[in-house]
């Protein structure tokens, strides 16, 4: 049964609170969440802010992403 954005709104909150400062969107919070609940997913993005982005609070996010970024 898929996830809905509302199961799911407290930690999506969390992550925006916590880059705030960069600042994280809603469909960025939300890449990093499901990035946390799919094992060994990868992420495509031409976003470098998802060199900073983190899952589970501290492990990096395997990325799909250009070098000059």
């Amino acid at each position: 049964m898929p996830l809905k954005l509302k199961d799911e709104i407290s930690l999506v909150e969390s992550l925006l609170d916590k880059y705030k400062n960069i600042p994280m969107s809603l469909a960025d919070a939300c890449l990093v969440r499901m990035s946390e609940q799919i094992a060994d997913s990868t992420i495509c993005t031409l976003d470098s802010d998802f060199k900073i982005y983190r899952k589970d609070k501290r492990k990096v996010i395997p990325l799909i992403i250009p070098d000059t970024l």
